[in-house]
């Protein structure tokens, strides 16, 4: 009985050393970090660049050439917006937008802004804008963007000031029309920057106005 009973422990013993050593070495295998191949592992994940254009344009404008980006108002909820350079110069943040035609100068050789000004078309007076616009001087690129009405109190002399800019719109432009154009003092042509979107109840956007126009480019730098 001794010796059947002596080989017991032994035996039991033995079993509990192997389990022992069974669960330590599993235990340590399960904490090895695992390692990815060095081919996979040092892949690293392949960078999306985005474009970084001024004002957001679609290209990049080439050396002497200035970036723009101008949009009419839509309706009579949100304001217009003016982008030079990639600066905000105009829009409903900078608060310094409103009703009828918004209008921003640029010294056309350094790219500085001159003056800003917005000018109500609906119940203002006419003769503000013909005093802005007779004192632009020469070699200034002018930017303007309207907003819900520019054309009721349009006149046959301010429409004179603007084709003189470049236009070929201006002589159209009336009640809640839609217009952006980028023109010149000293133009000898007309400006290839303009668009423009008559105000029609069977094609209009929005109810009583078209929708929103936007106009965006590269345009020359003067060069003396």
């Amino acid at each position: 009985m001794r010796v059947t009973g002596l080989v017991r422990v032994v035996a039991f013993v033995f079993t509990m050393v192997a389990m022992w050593v069974f669960l330590r070495s599993y235990v340590s295998i399960n904490r090895k970090t695992i390692r990815l191949p060095r081919w996979l592992a040092g892949v690293p994940p392949k960078e999306i660049r985005v474009p970084n254009t001024k004002c957001g344009l679609s290209k990049p404008c080439l050396d002497n050439f200035f970036a723009f980006k101008l949009s009419t108002g839509a309706a009579n909820v949100v304001g217009p917006s003016m982008c030079f350079e990639n600066e905000i110069i105009m829009s409903p943040v900078r608060n310094n937008v409103g009703r009828g035609l918004n209008i921003a100068l640029v010294n056309g050789s350094t790219g500085q802004v001159t003056e800003k000004g917005s000018f109500d078309m609906y119940s203002g007076e006419p003769k503000l804008l013909i005093e802005f616009l007779e004192k632009i001087p020469d070699s200034t690129l002018v930017l303007v963007a309207s907003y819900d009405d520019p054309g009721t109190k349009m006149n046959d002399k301010i429409r004179t000031l603007f084709s003189n800019l470049g236009s070929s719109y201006a002589n159209q432009l009336g009640f809640r029309d839609s217009w952006v154009f980028l023109g010149a003092k000293d133009l000898k042509d007309k400006s290839p920057y303009e668009q423009f979107l008559k105000n029609n109840p069977e094609t209009n956007k929005y109810e009583g106005w078209p929708e929103l126009l936007e106009l965006e480019g590269c345009v020359p730098r003067k060069v003396f």
